[in-house]
């Protein structure tokens, strides 16, 4: 769990891949390592062989917790409120070790928010906490970073999560979690899969039922701090942190002085065995041996000393990995897709690549745009909160079902959340290149000056965005 890696840990997942798999590695928007192809009689050799290494499997495959995500540069972001990786092992302990937390669905998410420039997206998660600081208005709560607590997101059922207007403080952090985790356990929908996350039952419970239950287990009452109508505490100062255009890619400063981290795109996440091995050799001899994964299926490399930076910028590029922004292809996410996943109608990793291949041969960007690739309304690449997400279906043509996918614009995350308005409906994936195409050349054509895509699409209706995207014979239908 966490999302961090050693690089000992990376060899040996690299290895275990390259001789137990088909070589077939990815990194998940969970910030995980995904290996799939496995045979049943390589089993035993690839869970000890991983589990030799310090990572575990305990649980891996049940109805439990998933990864929790704490920000990929705890601990070294200058802008955070909060290193928020000691709540993560702490949590993710407590969990493993806490026989009832392995009765849950196979999505609950948990994560931990502690400002900074590469956020968790908290409030996609069942629980999300957030670092805020507190300034001094009253005697009666010291100053200082409390989190705030937001429960029932689930972006691939239109929610983000809502928040509980309590403040937790660092040190009861984990605690809390433990108990709203409990409250579900005891109360959630157990016997349909398909309702199988917190926010179905707060679509019966309030907020306040959902807190009050919680207290009984705390046995006492939490700090009250509802939201104003700005979305703020009347409490807290407002973030500091600056906007940047994909912070999960690029150079930025550290904390500590003369050290920098590395934000490294991996193209829909796949990277080979040998990229890891050569990856490992780079991170030892260039950072500090370790690497964090972020839920934008990259990673980064932190403790990279100021001398050394041009030398691994350009080792990077030879093994074929990339370190420089990009408008369209740092902000691309894709689900694994119809080549593993029995769930899905596309092959959304493959058609994610030759999108951004085609799109670069037809427009330049001076916006950053993301494009999210789902392949079923699980939603795991969360097409939903994408500037535009693409949701897979099977398509006729001539009789013969064919890869495609259903269009939506506008969706946003963090300061920008907002959930996707459909466009189109059922488009081949052929017809979905020349309609995205489309839509980039409408939105460089008719936007306003410095309008951001979201901000364009949201200002106009779905007929009047179908017409400035040059088709106007899109079917507007509700996909769940």
């Amino acid at each position: 769990m966490r999302g961090s890696i050693k690089t000992f840990q990376l060899r040996e997942l690299a290895n275990v891949a390259e001789e137990l798999t088909t070589g077939y590695v990815q990194i998940t928007t969970r910030a995980n390592f995904q290996i799939r192809l496995i045979e049943p009689r390589n089993t035993p050799e690839f869970l000890r062989r991983v589990q030799s290494v310090g990572l575990h499997t305990k649980g891996a495959g049940a109805d439990n917790v998933r990864n929790i995500t704490a920000n990929p540069t705890a601990g070294v972001d200058p802008y955070e409120l909060i290193d928020t990786l000691p709540f993560c092992r702490q949590m993710a302990q407590v969990i493993l070790n806490t026989r009832e937390f392995y009765d849950l669905p196979r999505k609950f998410n948990i994560a931990f928010d502690g400002g900074g420039l590469i956020g968790t997206v908290e409030n996609t998660n069942d629980i999300g906490l957030s670092a805020v600081r507190v300034l001094a208005p009253s005697t009666s709560l010291p100053p200082g970073i409390y989190f705030r607590v937001k429960l029932g997101g689930a972006t691939g059922h239109k929610a983000f999560a809502s928040d509980l207007g309590v403040l937790v403080t660092p040190e009861e952090v984990v605690r809390v979690t433990s108990e709203l985790l409990r409250v579900y356990i005891k109360h959630g929908e157990r016997g349909d899969r398909k309702k199988a996350r917190l926010k179905h039952l707060l679509e019966t419970w309030s907020l306040e039922k959902y807190l009050s239950e919680t207290e009984k287990l705390l046995s006492y009452t939490l700090i009250r701090s509802p939201l104003t109508e700005t979305g703020l505490g009347i409490l807290q100062e407002t973030s500091q942190v600056p906007s940047v255009a994909h912070s999960h890619v690029g150079v930025y400063p550290q904390k500590q002085s003369g050290l920098n981290y590395i934000g490294v795109a991996i193209p829909v996440g796949h990277i080979t065995p040998q990229q890891m091995l050569q990856l490992a050799d780079l991170v030892d001899q260039y950072g500090s041996g370790e690497i964090r994964l972020t839920v934008w299926q990259n990673l980064v490399i932190p403790n990279v000393p100021d001398a050394m930076l041009e030398t691994l910028k350009v080792a990077l590029v030879k093994i074929g990995l990339r370190w420089k922004q990009s408008n369209l292809r740092s902000g691309i996410v894709a689900c694994t897709g119809n080549s593993y996943c029995k769930f899905a109608a596309s092959d959304t990793k493959g058609h994610a690549i030759e999108l951004a291949t085609y799109i670069e041969t037809q427009c330049e960007l001076d916006q950053p745009i993301n494009i999210h690739l789902t392949g079923c309304p699980n939603s795991c690449a969360q097409h939903y909160m994408g500037d535009i997400g693409l949701l897979g279906t099977k398509v006729k043509v001539s009789g013969e079902s064919v890869d495609g996918y259903h269009v939506f614009v506008g969706g946003g995350f963090d300061r920008n959340k907002a959930i996707g308005r459909q466009l189109f409906s059922s488009l081949t994936f052929g017809q979905i290149k020349e309609i995205l195409v489309m839509i980039v050349k409408g939105y460089l054509q008719h936007r306003q000056a410095g309008e951001t895509f979201q901000q364009f699409t949201s200002r106009h209706d779905l007929t009047t965005l179908q017409t400035l995207f040059g088709r106007n014979d899109g079917v507007i239908s509700s996909v769940e």
